[in-house]
Protein backbone atom coordinates (compact mmCIF):
# COMPACT_ATOMS: atom_id res chain seq x y z
CA UNK A 1 0.00 0.00 0.00
CA UNK A 2 1.36 3.38 -1.02
CA UNK A 3 1.11 6.21 1.51
CA UNK A 4 -0.05 9.45 -0.10
CA UNK A 5 1.57 12.80 0.77
CA UNK A 6 -1.77 13.96 2.20
CA UNK A 7 -1.95 11.02 4.61
CA UNK A 8 1.68 11.54 5.57
CA UNK A 9 1.01 15.19 6.40
CA UNK A 10 -2.06 14.25 8.46
CA UNK A 11 -0.08 11.63 10.39
CA UNK A 12 2.70 14.14 11.06
CA UNK A 13 0.20 16.75 12.23
CA UNK A 14 -1.43 14.28 14.64
CA UNK A 15 1.97 13.43 16.12
CA UNK A 16 2.92 17.10 16.44
CA UNK A 17 -0.43 18.32 17.80
CA UNK A 18 0.29 17.56 21.50
CA UNK A 19 3.62 19.43 21.31
CA UNK A 20 2.00 22.37 19.49
CA UNK A 21 -0.76 22.64 22.11
CA UNK A 22 1.78 22.52 24.94
CA UNK A 23 3.87 25.25 23.29
CA UNK A 24 0.76 27.44 22.84
CA UNK A 25 -0.31 27.36 26.51
CA UNK A 26 1.79 30.37 27.66
CA UNK A 27 0.79 32.36 24.55
CA UNK A 28 -2.89 31.74 25.27
CA UNK A 29 -2.44 32.63 28.93
CA UNK A 30 -0.60 35.85 28.06
CA UNK A 31 -3.32 36.86 25.58
CA UNK A 32 -5.98 36.16 28.22
CA UNK A 33 -4.43 38.47 30.86
CA UNK A 34 -2.95 41.03 28.44
CA UNK A 35 -5.44 43.84 29.06
CA UNK A 36 -5.00 43.52 32.82
CA UNK A 37 -1.23 43.98 32.69
CA UNK A 38 0.32 47.42 33.24
CA UNK A 39 2.52 48.83 30.46
CA UNK A 40 5.62 48.33 32.61
CA UNK A 41 6.08 44.97 34.32
CA UNK A 42 8.82 43.16 36.30
CA UNK A 43 11.18 41.38 33.92
CA UNK A 44 13.95 40.04 36.17
CA UNK A 45 14.45 38.93 39.77
CA UNK A 46 17.70 38.48 41.70
CA UNK A 47 18.71 35.47 43.79
CA UNK A 48 16.64 36.74 46.71
CA UNK A 49 13.49 36.94 44.61
CA UNK A 50 13.60 40.76 44.50
CA UNK A 51 12.70 42.62 41.30
CA UNK A 52 15.83 44.20 39.78
CA UNK A 53 14.57 45.11 36.29
CA UNK A 54 11.35 46.38 34.74
CA UNK A 55 10.43 46.48 31.08
CA UNK A 56 7.60 46.86 28.59
CA UNK A 57 4.97 44.15 28.73
CA UNK A 58 5.57 43.66 24.99
CA UNK A 59 8.82 41.94 25.95
CA UNK A 60 6.76 39.08 27.31
CA UNK A 61 5.83 37.98 23.78
CA UNK A 62 9.49 37.67 22.85
CA UNK A 63 10.33 35.89 26.10
CA UNK A 64 7.47 33.43 25.59
CA UNK A 65 8.51 32.81 21.98
CA UNK A 66 12.11 32.21 23.06
CA UNK A 67 11.18 29.71 25.78
CA UNK A 68 8.14 27.85 24.51
CA UNK A 69 8.14 28.58 20.78
CA UNK A 70 11.86 28.19 20.12
CA UNK A 71 11.94 25.08 22.32
CA UNK A 72 9.28 23.49 20.11
CA UNK A 73 11.00 24.27 16.82
CA UNK A 74 14.42 23.16 18.03
CA UNK A 75 13.19 19.69 18.93
CA UNK A 76 11.31 19.54 15.65
CA UNK A 77 14.42 20.35 13.59
CA UNK A 78 17.24 18.67 15.54
CA UNK A 79 16.40 15.05 14.55
CA UNK A 80 16.25 16.09 10.88
CA UNK A 81 19.75 17.59 10.90
CA UNK A 82 21.38 14.94 13.07
CA UNK A 83 24.11 13.67 10.68
CA UNK A 84 24.17 10.16 12.18
CA UNK A 85 20.39 9.85 12.55
CA UNK A 86 20.82 8.44 16.06
CA UNK A 87 18.03 10.54 17.60
CA UNK A 88 15.44 9.00 15.28
CA UNK A 89 16.64 5.56 16.35
CA UNK A 90 15.71 6.39 19.95
CA UNK A 91 12.08 6.15 18.85
CA UNK A 92 9.56 6.65 21.63
CA UNK A 93 12.30 7.47 24.15
CA UNK A 94 13.14 10.62 22.22
CA UNK A 95 9.45 11.57 22.07
CA UNK A 96 9.19 11.12 25.84
CA UNK A 97 12.27 13.27 26.36
CA UNK A 98 10.86 15.90 24.02
CA UNK A 99 7.55 15.85 25.88
CA UNK A 100 9.31 16.31 29.23
CA UNK A 101 11.30 19.33 27.98
CA UNK A 102 8.28 20.82 26.18
CA UNK A 103 6.20 20.66 29.36
CA UNK A 104 8.98 22.27 31.37
CA UNK A 105 9.60 25.13 28.91
CA UNK A 106 5.87 25.83 28.65
CA UNK A 107 5.46 25.72 32.45
CA UNK A 108 8.46 28.03 32.92
CA UNK A 109 7.12 30.58 30.41
CA UNK A 110 3.65 30.44 32.00
CA UNK A 111 5.11 30.90 35.49
CA UNK A 112 7.14 33.94 34.40
CA UNK A 113 4.01 35.51 32.90
CA UNK A 114 2.15 34.77 36.13
CA UNK A 115 4.98 36.28 38.18
CA UNK A 116 4.84 39.68 36.44
CA UNK A 117 1.33 40.09 37.86
CA UNK A 118 2.58 39.67 41.44
CA UNK A 119 3.82 43.24 41.84
CA UNK A 120 2.92 43.40 45.53
CA UNK A 121 4.34 40.05 46.61
CA UNK A 122 7.28 37.78 45.92
CA UNK A 123 6.39 35.02 43.45
CA UNK A 124 6.85 31.46 44.80
CA UNK A 125 10.18 30.78 43.09
CA UNK A 126 10.56 27.69 45.26
CA UNK A 127 8.14 26.09 42.80
CA UNK A 128 10.52 26.79 39.93
CA UNK A 129 13.49 25.35 41.83
CA UNK A 130 11.55 22.19 42.63
CA UNK A 131 10.41 21.88 38.98
CA UNK A 132 14.01 22.26 37.81
CA UNK A 133 14.94 19.50 40.24
CA UNK A 134 12.29 17.23 38.74
CA UNK A 135 13.51 18.15 35.24
CA UNK A 136 17.10 17.18 36.14
CA UNK A 137 15.88 13.89 37.63
CA UNK A 138 13.76 13.20 34.56
CA UNK A 139 16.63 13.97 32.19
CA UNK A 140 18.96 11.76 34.21
CA UNK A 141 16.50 8.92 33.81
CA UNK A 142 16.75 9.23 30.00
CA UNK A 143 20.51 9.72 29.71
CA UNK A 144 21.17 6.00 29.32
CA UNK A 145 18.88 5.86 26.27
CA UNK A 146 20.52 8.73 24.35
CA UNK A 147 22.51 7.56 21.35
CA UNK A 148 25.77 9.35 20.40
CA UNK A 149 24.87 12.60 18.65
CA UNK A 150 25.98 16.23 18.38
CA UNK A 151 22.92 17.89 19.94
CA UNK A 152 21.64 16.15 23.10
CA UNK A 153 23.55 14.65 26.02
CA UNK A 154 27.01 14.96 27.54
CA UNK A 155 28.96 16.01 24.46
CA UNK A 156 32.69 16.08 25.13
CA UNK A 157 35.58 15.32 22.74
CA UNK A 158 35.94 11.97 24.52
CA UNK A 159 32.29 10.84 24.43
CA UNK A 160 32.00 11.80 20.75
CA UNK A 161 35.25 10.01 19.95
CA UNK A 162 34.36 6.69 21.56
CA UNK A 163 30.92 5.08 21.81
CA UNK A 164 31.86 3.05 24.89
CA UNK A 165 32.93 6.24 26.68
CA UNK A 166 29.59 7.79 25.63
CA UNK A 167 27.64 4.88 27.14
CA UNK A 168 29.60 4.79 30.39
CA UNK A 169 29.51 8.57 30.81
CA UNK A 170 25.75 8.75 30.23
CA UNK A 171 25.08 5.85 32.57
CA UNK A 172 27.15 7.53 35.29
CA UNK A 173 25.92 11.05 34.46
CA UNK A 174 22.31 9.87 34.40
CA UNK A 175 22.56 8.56 37.95
CA UNK A 176 24.25 11.78 39.06
CA UNK A 177 21.59 13.99 37.43
CA UNK A 178 18.79 11.85 38.88
CA UNK A 179 20.18 12.06 42.44
CA UNK A 180 21.03 15.75 42.08
CA UNK A 181 17.57 16.52 40.73
CA UNK A 182 15.83 14.73 43.60
CA UNK A 183 18.09 16.55 46.07
CA UNK A 184 17.12 19.93 44.58
CA UNK A 185 13.43 19.00 44.54
CA UNK A 186 13.30 17.84 48.16
CA UNK A 187 15.54 20.47 49.76
CA UNK A 188 14.03 23.40 47.84
CA UNK A 189 10.70 22.60 49.51
CA UNK A 190 12.32 22.66 52.95
CA UNK A 191 15.07 25.28 53.08
CA UNK A 192 14.61 29.08 52.69
CA UNK A 193 14.40 30.61 49.19
CA UNK A 194 17.87 32.21 49.33
CA UNK A 195 19.50 28.89 50.13
CA UNK A 196 17.46 27.10 47.45
CA UNK A 197 18.97 29.37 44.82
CA UNK A 198 22.53 28.60 45.94
CA UNK A 199 21.68 24.90 46.23
CA UNK A 200 20.47 24.93 42.63
CA UNK A 201 23.66 26.65 41.44
CA UNK A 202 25.99 24.30 43.34
CA UNK A 203 24.25 21.08 42.31
CA UNK A 204 23.99 22.24 38.68
CA UNK A 205 27.72 22.96 38.55
CA UNK A 206 28.56 19.58 40.11
CA UNK A 207 26.34 17.46 37.84
CA UNK A 208 27.60 19.40 34.81
CA UNK A 209 31.34 19.24 35.50
CA UNK A 210 31.79 15.82 37.13
CA UNK A 211 30.54 13.84 34.07
CA UNK A 212 32.94 15.81 31.86
CA UNK A 213 35.86 14.81 34.07
CA UNK A 214 34.54 11.25 34.20
CA UNK A 215 34.43 11.03 30.39
CA UNK A 216 38.05 12.17 30.14
CA UNK A 217 39.20 9.62 32.74
CA UNK A 218 37.29 6.80 31.02
CA UNK A 219 38.78 7.76 27.65
CA UNK A 220 42.32 7.79 29.07
CA UNK A 221 41.67 4.42 30.72
CA UNK A 222 40.62 2.85 27.40
CA UNK A 223 43.61 4.33 25.58
CA UNK A 224 46.10 3.20 28.25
Amino acid sequence: MVTTPKKTKMTTLKKELPYILIALIPFIYLAFIWNNLPETVPMHWNGKGEIDRYGSKNELWGLTAMLSGLGYFLFLIIPKIDPKGKLDKMGNKFNQLRLLLSLFMSALATFIIYSVQQTESTPPFTLIFSLIGLLFAGLGNYFKTIKPNYFIGIKTPWTLENEEVWKKTHLFGGKLWFIGGLLIFILSLIIPHDYSFYLLMIVTIIISIVPIIYSYLEFKKLKA
